[in-house]
């Protein structure tokens, strides 16, 4: 309508879908096909794709997830919906563009820039060697590590569309939570303790992103923590060093990492608002589709 509108071309208007739930990876087709001449292709979503996997897969006992930081691109079920989204875009002559990279640098820590320089390279590398016309970063001092990277790999060209792999991805692979050594530790429920109250006081705040402990964080991070520690107390899940995560056990996690905060802290506005949003958000037997649906009541 707008093209028509402003007497435009058709396909002048295009948009690139950043495909972000683990039920869309079954209607790539369909959504390519909904949009026709206006789709430019796909981006591959990192985050808001495992929390959909977790909130899809809560309920089922013999699926849980490991620490976040285990779950990455090279697991078994994002490894196959990344080639499966390539090979898709690819067979119709739309562009596949790869995920985020949260790493981001600390320009008053070289150790800590270089090595998220040295991850960025690495999962960019990864990203165009399965075929990726593109890609994302989290930070602006991450741009030109991405396009040197796809600009060598692709010797000059603006795409590699004319590669059209043959993965052979089938629904089993899509749904294959298996991670080899993976595990539940102690650590990991801490992260996800601090990671969800911080970002939720952020977004109190009425900040989206928010960069904590080296990684750009968003809304689907903290929705990856909160929803992790509801299926952990719902699933009998033991950490690694063989302790049981029940509600007191997880209550004491949250009063010790809380005390961190408040000393480390010199902002404790819309803090304790977090804190209990989030102690209902993994302790509510009911659980909340998004966090941020339960966060709008705390909102003046």
């Amino acid at each position: 309508l707008a093209e028509t509108e402003l007497h435009l071309p058709v396909s002048t208007i295009r948009a690139t879908v950043l495909l972000e739930t683990i039920s869309a990876s079954f209607e790539m087709d369909e959504i390519l096909h909904s949009l026709k001449d206006h789709s430019l292709g796909m981006n591959a979503g990192r985050w808001d794709y495992i929390f959909s996997a977790i909130k899809r897969y809560r309920d089922v006992k013999n699926v849980s997830f490991p620490d976040r930081d285990q779950i990455t691109m090279t697991v078994p079920f994002m490894k196959a919906y990344t080639e499966l989204l390539v090979e898709s875009m690819h067979k119709r002559g739309a562009h596949a563009i790869g995920g985020m990279a949260a790493f981001i640098p600390d320009r008053k820590n070289p150790e800590i820039t270089e090595a998220a320089f040295s991850k960025v390279k690495d999962d960019k590398i990864r990203e165009a060697e399965m075929g990726f016309d593109g890609s994302w970063v989290a930070h602006p001092d991450l741009v030109p590590i991405c396009k040197e990277i796809f600009t060598d790999y692709l010797h000059g060209k603006d795409n590699q569309i004319e590669i059209v792999p043959n993965y052979q991805i089938n629904a089993d692979m899509l749904q294959d939570f298996k991670i080899k050594n993976s595990t539940v530790t102690e650590n990991g429920v801490r992260t996800n303790i601090k990671v969800g109250i911080l970002y939720i006081q952020s977004w109190l705040l009425g900040q989206g992103a928010a960069a904590l402990f080296n990684l750009m964080e968003d809304a689907a991070t903290a929705e990856i923590s909160r929803s992790q520690l509801w299926q952990w107390l719902r699933n009998d899940t033991i950490t690694n060093e063989g302790i049981a995560i029940t509600s007191s056990y997880v209550e004491s996690l949250i009063d010790d990492e809380v005390a961190k905060i408040i000393k480390e802290s010199n902002n404790e506005l819309m803090l304790s608002e977090a804190i209990q949003l989030f102690k209902d958000l993994i302790f509510n037997d009911e659980f909340e589709d998004f966090l941020t649906l339960s966060a709008y009541k705390f909102l003046k």
